[in-house]
């Protein structure tokens, strides 16, 4: 979990995902639209992939990947981040991390 914790924090918006995961390039694309460049930490090129998947199923999350971190706080997988979306509830919560452009 300390791994897990420290990859979260290590930027605004972070994507724990799996290379070959149509729902994390989603997610990825999502983000990337929204004009957020995330950290993306693919665990399936990670020495300690199955490790870091437990973490994140202790820490709530309901499918291993992909796992969105805001801020370091953990907000959850594609269903959490698209019902965020669609409310209008993540430009908020990723205002600081969007690029001007």
């Amino acid at each position: 979990m300390e791994k897990v914790m420290r990859v979260a924090s290590e930027k605004g918006v972070v994507i724990f995902s799996r290379s070959s995961c149509c729902m994390c390039y989603a997610v990825k694309i999502l983000f990337h639209e929204l004009g957020v460049n995330p950290m993306v930490h693919e665990l399936d090129q990670d020495p300690e992939e199955k490790e870091m998947e437990r973490a994140l199923s202790r820490m709530g999350c309901n499918a291993p990947v992909p796992a969105v971190f805001i801020g370091g706080k953990l907000v959850g997988s594609t269903n959490e981040v698209m019902s965020l979306h669609l409310s209008g509830s993540l430009v908020p919560l990723i205002k600081s991390y969007q690029t001007l452009t």
